[in-house]
């Protein structure tokens, strides 16, 4: 059932910028559906489109069958990959909700027929738990209690890979309640990933989870202080890690605390212009200014780069500049792509060892998707960390109204 949950993370990802975030195991995917779209929706976006030639329509899921455990393993494995081409959305969530269904008497099947903690097992297990969140996405409460209680059931499991799966998938649901209610429990659950964490600081799904649900509750509305909270607890258990993927995302907590502290409060601003010569802070001392994290391969960045113009050909008179720190790694492209635009203000670069993500800038202030926007007023204080999209021109209005 693994396809079932591919899904990706802000922007340039799905739903929210370009992110260097990736998932670990399919199932911690899930979390992403916690930001903007249902989990649901992310996963069966997810799906590979059916050939041309597919029929139209979905065909029926038919009923689970007896046989070995490797025979109903090849059998929900083909309900996976339908031959058809859905003629909506909505005959696609009904066809993975039976295709769940069907899924999870595979899996008890499988169990009845396996010894616990042998192959099958483990691998009925895994199917059990994921058809018992895809039915749960799609709104079955009863399945939601059934997968709760059916985790916590293989907390001791022989396995310790699919014990640890099973705490994940606690955590998942928790965070999902913890976002539909605004926050309620948020503390608790930063706790348990603490735990969790210092348990095994080298565990990099569990990681990655702390990541994403630091970044679910940084995007959600009125979920600043949660998101301080979790950056400044995860990160120094992260730190404490021996994997250096791990001490990483360590560092890029620091950098992401740094950012959400920034409103009210200078930002420092350093680096080299394209022509190579380092740039001077001081040269925009009284402007009102953009700071712009961006990319010439970033959809989003590209959409947004008329908005920033027609705004820096209105107010630029005036004292406002806008400041572009580019995370492409290809400087000649960089290039090309700001004559060709005729882009108008300055613009950082640095030739990274490595992925752009490595502009030493966005490691400073821990950027993780692109295009971010922070708005700094005239007195070198940032005004906004949320000024993408029509929000500029509104907050821009405001400061030279005043």
């Amino acid at each position: 059932m693994s396809k079932l949950f591919s899904a990706v993370h802000r922007g340039c990802s799905t739903a929210l910028p370009c992110s260097i975030t990736t998932v670990a195991r399919p199932l911690i995917a899930l979390v992403m559906g916690l930001v903007a779209v249902s989990a649901t929706s992310a996963a069966l976006a997810a799906q590979p489109a059916a050939p041309a030639e597919a029929p139209a329509g979905l065909p029926e899921v038919p009923a689970c069958p007896d046989g070995t455990p490797e025979e109903l393993m090849a059998f929900v494995q083909k309900l996976q990959q339908p031959q058809g081409r859905p003629s909506s959305r909505e005959e696609m969530m009904q066809y993975f909700g039976r295709v769940a269904a069907v899924s999870l008497e595979a899996s008890d099947k499988i169990l009845a027929q396996s010894k616990p903690g042998d192959e099958n097992a483990i691998a009925g297990s895994r199917m059990k738990l994921e058809s018992l969140m895809m039915l749960s996405q799609l709104g079955n409460e009863k399945a939601e209690g059934d997968l709760i209680a059916y985790a916590e059931s293989l907390a001791n499991s022989p396995s310790v890979e699919l014990a640890n799966e099973a705490r994940r998938i606690t955590l998942l649901v928790a965070a999902r309640r913890v976002m539909n209610t605004g926050g309620e429990g948020g503390a608790e659950l930063l706790q348990t990933i603490k735990s969790m964490l210092e348990a095994n600081p080298d565990d990099a799904q569990t990681a990655q989870l702390a990541m994403q649900v630091a970044s679910a509750f940084e995007n959600m509305p009125g979920g600043a202080d949660l998101a301080k909270q979790a950056y400044a607890t995860l990160s120094v258990t992260l730190a404490k890690s021996s994997d250096e993927r791990i001490q990483q995302m360590a560092a890029k907590f620091d950098g992401v605390l740094r950012r959400l502290d920034l409103p009210g409060n200078p930002i420092e601003i350093t680096g080299t212009l394209l022509d190579g010569t380092p740039f001077n802070q001081a040269s925009l001392e009284g402007q009102v200014v953009l700071v712009d994290f961006w990319a010439t391969w970033c959809g989003p960045c590209i959409a947004e780069l008329p908005n920033v113009l027609e705004q820096y050909k209105k107010y630029h008179a005036r004292g406002f500049e806008v400041i572009g720190i580019s995370l492409d790694e290809d400087k000649k492209a960089l290039v090309d792509f700001v004559n060709e635009r005729k882009i108008p203000w300055p613009i950082l670069f640095e030739q990274s060892e490595g992925s752009g993500w490595n502009h030493p800038m966005a490691t400073k202030y821990g950027i993780s998707g692109i295009p971010t926007v922070i708005l700094v007023g005239r007195d070198g204080r940032v005004v906004s960390l949320d000024v993408r999209g029509e929000k500029l021109g509104q907050a821009l209005d405001k400061l030279f109204a005043e």
